[in-house]
């Protein structure tokens, strides 16, 4: 349980930054070298390096050196521990609102 807190703790940290969110958008669309990544953005080769750094720990990116060149692709996990959280977080949500919706109807003109 503790591992999986961690995975969605990383996972989150690293969507919480627009930047890193459309990192991924990018990466979706085909891979890329760090270099044509960092044209797509206003900031240095370097700020970009973090960037990537963060979603690699997370493990929504992979890069390679082949050569000279780093190449970043999609990482192996497709956020499946986020998404599911996040649809169990929804799930609660909705029932305690179907709670207060029947509560509101059994005292409906109630004084």
């Amino acid at each position: 349980m503790v591992q999986c807190q961690q995975v969605l703790d990383r996972s989150f940290a690293a969507l919480s930054d627009s930047t890193r969110r459309a990192i991924l958008l990018r990466l979706g669309r085909s891979e890329a070298s760090l270099s044509e990544l960092a044209q797509g953005f206003e900031m240095t080769l370097t700020g970009l390096k973090k960037h990537v750094h963060v979603l690699e720990e997370a493990g929504l990116v992979t890069t390679e050196k082949v050569g000279r060149v780093r190449r970043c692709r999609l990482g192996p996990r497709r956020l499946e521990d986020v998404t599911t959280w996040i649809t169990s977080y929804r799930t609660q949500l909705e029932q305690r609102l179907d709670h207060l919706e029947d509560f509101l109807e059994r005292t409906k003109g109630t004084p």
